[in-house]
C-alpha cells in the first residue's frame, strides 16, 4: 500500500518523507483513522478497538481501503462464521471527544516528536534534514528574553545550530529561519501523531487542513 512511514522518518530514513509503496501494513500494526459521524478526524485506533466499534454497532460508515478481514467464531443459531472487514477510515456515532471541534482556541500539546514532524525533521536554521536523535527544540525568543514554550516560538534545530544560536534571538545570532513556526490544527495534530499514514488517510486528513497551512502544501506535493 502507498503511504508515509513516520517511524522510519524519525529514525533518519529521509527517503520515507514522501508517498511510496513502503509495505505500510505490517501484520496487524497499521492503525485505523477514526472520525466522528460528521467526518471530523478524532484519533488513531488499533484493529482491536476498531473491531469493538464494529461489533457494538458504533460504526456509521467507512472510507478508504480495506485493511483487515477478521474471522471469528461460528454462530450457533445461524451456523455462519463471523467476519469483520475493517477499513482504513471509520466514522463513528456518539460523543466525539474532539476538542478541536468544540473549542476554537484549542492548542495541541507540544512535544518534540510532533514538533520535529511538523518541520519535516529539517533544522530551520541550516535547512538540512536529520534523524530525531540529532535534533533539538529551539526557542526562537529564548526564555531569558521572555520567550515562551509555545508552538509559534519553537522550531526544530540541529544540535550544532542550537549551540551556535545559544540564548539569543535569530537576529542577534545573525541566523535566519527558513520557515515560520506555526500551531497545528487538531486535524494536523492527528496527522503528525500517526505512525504509518496511508495515502487515503492522508487525503482524508488533508481535506480538514487550512489551505494556507504549510502542511497542506507539503502533503499536496507528496500526493502529486
Amino acid at each position: 500500500m502507498m503511504g508515509i512511514d513516520f517511524e522510519r522518518a524519525d529514525s533518519g530514513f529521509s527517503d520515507d518523507l514522501r508517498i511510496a509503496a513502503t509495505g505500510a501494513v505490517r501484520g496487524l500494526s497499521q492503525l485505523v483513522l477514526r472520525a466522528d459521524v460528521s467526518g471530523m478526524p478524532l484519533e488513531w485506533i488499533d484493529y482491536k478497538e476498531a473491531a469493538r466499534l464494529y461489533t457494538q454497532e458504533q460504526v456509521a460508515y467507512t472510507c478508504g481501503t480495506r485493511l483487515y478481514t477478521l474471522v471469528g467464531g461460528v454462530n450457533a443459531l445461524s451456523g455462519r462464521r463471523t467476519v469483520l472487514e475493517i477499513n482504513s477510515i471509520v466514522a463513528t456515532v456518539g460523543h466525539t471527544g474532539n476538542p478541536g471541534s468544540t473549542r476554537h482556541d484549542y492548542v495541541p500539546p507540544l512535544n518534540n516528536q510532533t514538533l520535529f514532524r511538523r518541520d519535516a525533521h529539517i533544522c530551520l536554521y541550516c535547512g538540512l534534514r536529520f534523524a530525531t536523535r540529532e535534533l533539538s527544540r529551539d526557542h526562537v525568543r529564548p526564555f531569558s528574553q521572555g520567550g515562551l514554550d509555545t508552538w509559534t516560538n519553537v522550531v526544530t534545530a540541529c544540535r550544532r545550530c542550537n549551540n551556535q544560536k545559544a540564548s539569543r534571538t535569530p537576529e542577534q545570532a545573525r541566523m535566519q529561519l527558513v520557515a515560520v513556526p506555526f500551531t497545528p490544527t487538531y486535524a494536523e495534530y492527528i496527522f503528525l501523531k500517526g505512525r504509518r499514514v496511508l495515502a487515503d488517510q492522508m487525503e482524508y486528513l488533508l481535506a480538514h487542513f487550512p489551505r494556507s497551512s504549510p502542511l497542506h502544501a507539503r502533503i499536496q506535493r507528496w500526493l502529486s
